[in-house]
């Protein structure tokens, strides 16, 4: 029986794509390294930041290079690329509903707990989550396996009681890695192939759709 819902931030709550891509070219530029307008950046959307940087550099993570990247990232999204971001449609109903038919809801991203928690109060989607459960400015718990192992310890979660519901091939592999399944979205940043790849216990076509999913999952479980 499904009681905990853990929830991706990017691609899956919100649409980021303009602030992180913005801020990635900014931090980029910033230490010599301007990318082409053309050259499409989304792909970074999802994984940890400064390995994505690191790999546009071409160095290693520890690099100093990829450090001052992020930094410059950082400067740009910490004030403005925070707030470009777009909501997708039915997501505040669909965790209404959700917490209303008493599921406790935590978000689980990859992205900062000090940036996701500005992003959500701004939405007004913050309410409706126990708790947001993100990385630490150092890097800590951007691993998605380790995050969600982090929220199970913290919350003192029974993993086959918890599903965790994300756009990309880490959320879906980082839940099995805990015992957990998963439902991909199909609307966000991970391509048809990552997803199927990853084989989640379901694929939806748009958050919504987790109101007619689980109850399903739920009965197959039962």
């Amino acid at each position: 029986m499904i009681k905990n819902i853990l929830i991706d931030l990017d691609g899956t709550l919100t649409d980021p794509k303009v602030g992180i891509t913005g801020s990635a070219r900014y931090g980029l530029a910033k230490i010599g390294h301007a990318v082409d307008e053309n050259t499409n950046l989304d792909w970074i959307i999802g994984p940890p930041l400064k390995a994505s940087l690191a790999k546009i550099l071409n160095v290693a993570l520890d690099d100093e290079l990829a450090e001052q990247a992020l930094l410059g990232y950082r400067e740009r999204f910490s004030v403005t690329g925070l707030f470009e971001n777009e909501v997708y449609p039915q997501v505040a109903e669909t965790l209404a509903a959700l917490k209303q038919q008493g599921y406790k809801l935590f978000v689980a991203t990859a992205k900062p707990t000090v940036y996701a928690q500005q992003i959500l109060e701004h939405f007004a989607l913050a309410p409706f989550f126990c708790k947001i459960y993100g990385s630490e400015l150092s890097g800590e718990r951007t691993n998605k396996g380790e995050l969600i192992a982090y929220i199970l310890e913290q919350e003192q979660l029974i993993a086959a009681e918890c599903l965790m519901v994300g756009d990309r091939e880490y959320d879906i592999l980082g839940a099995r890695r805990n015992g957990m399944d998963s439902i991909a979205v199909t609307y966000g940043y991970g391509s048809a192939e990552e997803l199927a790849h990853a084989q989640p216990k379901a694929q939806i076509q748009s958050f919504a759709d987790l109101l007619q999913v689980i109850p399903a999952l739920c009965s197959k479980t039962a």
